[in-house]
């Protein structure tokens, strides 16, 4: 009985360290994401959204991404609404990405408190001329409370990249961002999404996979009294 007692220890601790690897191995980081979206009404059913985004943390030691652009939307009808795009993404401090322009379509459909999102990115690069595609599948659930304007949502997006490139994308599944938070109202005309964000990188290409652990925070300004759909960035 005594020589089997290491051999037990060793059955039992062969499981935990396969378990222990994968936490190892995957590299995390503590952040802060802020983005201030500005919805402005150009005619009946037709919007523009003029986006401002900024992305601090701690492995970067400060700001490590901005983003600037805008989406034009347009309604089909109370639940389906379509949108086009540009985004212009810089790369900060410890940051190694390179600076890159984006062009994104989009479809947005709503379900009562469901709401989906399908949207497709072009990335354009500086070190080389072809076009990095992003497929990027969301779907959020929004419960309204009792308080006008106040709810609590959940939501959870995938990123996949169809095509390789030169410049450094790489096929396949890339990372998924989940998210939970609170909607608070800001007088009539302005809200506010704060939330905890995770957002889980896998490890591809020989780099290591990353866990981010964010305090999301997206404020919407309505320049009037706007129908938008309540979706994360």
């Amino acid at each position: 009985m005594r020589h089997r007692r290491p051999a037990r220890r060793g059955l039992l601790a062969g499981p935990l360290l396969l378990a222990a690897l994968p936490a190892r191995a995957q590299q995390q980081d503590e952040q802060l994401w802020f983005q201030v979206n500005t919805n402005v009404p150009l005619a009946d059913g037709v919007r523009v959204t003029l986006e401002q985004i900024a992305r601090f943390g701690d492995r970067a030691d400060g700001l490590f991404q901005t983003e600037f652009g805008g989406i034009l939307g347009y309604r089909l009808s109370d639940r389906i609404e379509l949108g086009v795009g540009y985004r212009k993404v810089g790369a900060h401090n410890g940051n190694l990405a390179d600076d890159e322009d984006r062009l994104r379509q989009h479809v947005i459909a709503s379900f009562g408190p469901v709401v989906t999102r399908f949207r497709i990115d072009e990335r354009f690069h500086p070190r080389g001329d072809e076009i990095g595609f992003r497929i990027r599948p969301l779907v959020r659930y929004n419960h309204r409370l009792e308080t006008d304007g106040l709810a609590l949502f959940v939501s959870h997006e995938s990123f996949y990249f169809p095509n390789s490139t030169r410049w450094g994308q790489r096929r396949g599944y890339d990372r998924m961002r989940n998210v939970a938070g609170v909607t608070l109202p800001i007088g009539r005309l302005a809200s506010a999404d704060l939330g905890y964000l995770n957002q889980y990188r896998l490890s591809r290409g020989g780099s290591r996979a990353q866990m981010d652990h964010a305090l999301s925070l997206q404020v919407t300004i309505n320049v009037a009294a706007v129908a938008a759909p309540r979706v994360d960035d």
